[in-house]
């Protein structure tokens, strides 16, 4: 019986912790070899007092949690007064964070809710195993990391070049922004889907093996071109991910929520300027401008919490594994792994009570789904946090009307 496979996965880096690969001839070895991976074995990957709580007690509720905190966000954003093209991207958001963590819920369930996770992993479920525990789940993240960072992009364009926004920051744009990313998302990563192949086998069970109970297993065995050129894919892959997933948009969401909050501080000022000109209503507005502003903030704040460590650690595993070799790394890797990604999970409901607490028009908004006999849309005054949209989807940031009936953002 060949020793047990060495794959890690996770929703936030699960490609590139599926595509290192170490068995136990190679552990303390500086980069991953092209062996032949032998039987799956969940419990050789993650360590079950970690993985057992975490993937099978807490991470279905929350994404059940998440599941319905999303599904609200989604359905009062798409109301018809509530379309513009931040709230469009604030959707694609929610629908790939969603996503990310549904996809692995089956084998969530399967393995280690209903405890199967101590057994040879079925060829039945190598390949579901595969898709929706590695593969979607690093796609539908890897979406969710540039929509952020077009948000903030987007954000920074309509409060700092008024006169560009108007031209790129329109709906229809913003549709095809999503519709790239998610295009880009897949075929960055679809090597995940062909690096594998998965074989039907027979052996001894791994929870009796004494006493001559066999079980149907899957053999995992890398195609012969991903073999052959192991190192060379893996050093692309890996800092390309590190580089461009990681790494540039973590930096750059770091410097527009710098440049967007020193702008916050400059309309300040500037409010303090027309209360004492009294000016009340360019007062006012330009305060809805700095709220919108710093909801933006916020989310993309909550964002950077969970993935600059993980976009740290991810650094550091792949210097582990190409530069230096340190043995205690690897032992931690699959424990860090675990939390990093029940953290990144956490963070998913979160928007939902940002918007309910920082936004009027969306508790406003939330409200009429429950209330009965009330479907006239929301009153589109300008309420606290509004992206500066008009009818047509346009960034606008001369605020020149009190009653404009401008596209509500949240």
């Amino acid at each position: 019986m060949g020793s047990p496979s060495m794959q890690y996965n996770s929703s936030f880096g699960g490609s590139d912790h599926g595509n290192i690969t170490m068995t136990s001839e190679e552990e303390g070895g500086g980069g991953p070899s092209n062996m032949t991976r032998s039987l799956v074995h969940l419990d050789s990957e993650f360590p079950p007092d970690y993985a057992l709580p975490i993937n099978g007690y807490l991470i279905p509720p929350l994404i059940l949690f998440t599941i319905i905190t999303n599904s609200l966000v989604c359905i009062v954003l798409l109301k018809p007064h509530m379309r513009s093209p931040t709230n469009m991207l604030l959707v694609a958001m929610a629908v790939s964070d969603t996503l990310t963590g549904l996809t692995p819920v089956p084998q969530y369930l399967y393995f280690y809710t209903f405890g199967y996770h101590r057994e040879w992993v079925p060829y039945e479920w190598c390949v579901v195993n595969s898709v929706l525990g590695r593969a979607l789940p690093t796609i539908f993240h890897t979406a969710s990391i540039w929509l952020t960072l077009a948000l903030a992009a987007q954000r920074y364009i309509c409060v700092c070049h008024s006169i560009f926004a108007k031209r790129w920051c329109t709906q229809q744009n913003v549709l095809r922004t999503i519709a790239v990313i998610y295009f880009l998302s897949f075929v960055v990563h679809i090597s995940t889907f062909l690096d594998t192949q998965y074989y039907p086998t027979t052996d001894d069970s791994f929870v009796n093996p004494k006493v001559g109970i066999t079980v149907r297993a899957c053999k995992m065995v890398q195609h012969e071109w991903f073999a052959k050129n192991h190192m060379i894919f893996y050093n692309i892959y890996m800092w390309f991910r590190i580089v461009f997933i990681h790494i540039f948009p973590c930096i750059s969401l770091v410097i527009l929520n710098a440049l967007l909050i020193k702008t916050m501080k400059e309309a300040k000022k500037r409010r303090a300027q027309l209360l004492r000109q009294n000016k009340k209503n360019e007062c006012k507005k330009l305060k809805d401008s700095s709220c919108t502003t710093m909801m933006m903030v916020a989310v993309v704040g909550v964002f950077l919490t969970v993935e600059i460590p993980a976009g740290i650690f991810i650094l550091f595993y792949a210097v582990v594994n190409t530069v230096v070799s340190i043995a205690d790394f690897k032992v931690l890797f699959p424990i860090i792994t675990l939390i990093l990604n029940f953290f990144i999970l956490l963070s998913y409901p979160v928007n939902f009570f940002i918007y309910c607490g920082m936004s009027r028009q969306f508790r406003e908004t939330f409200k009429r789904l429950f209330l009965r006999g009330s479907q006239s849309p929301v009153e589109r005054e300008h309420s606290q946090y509004m992206t500066l949209a008009n009818e047509n989807g346009r960034c606008n940031v001369n605020m020149a009307n009190t009653t404009s009936t401008t596209t509500s953002a949240i």
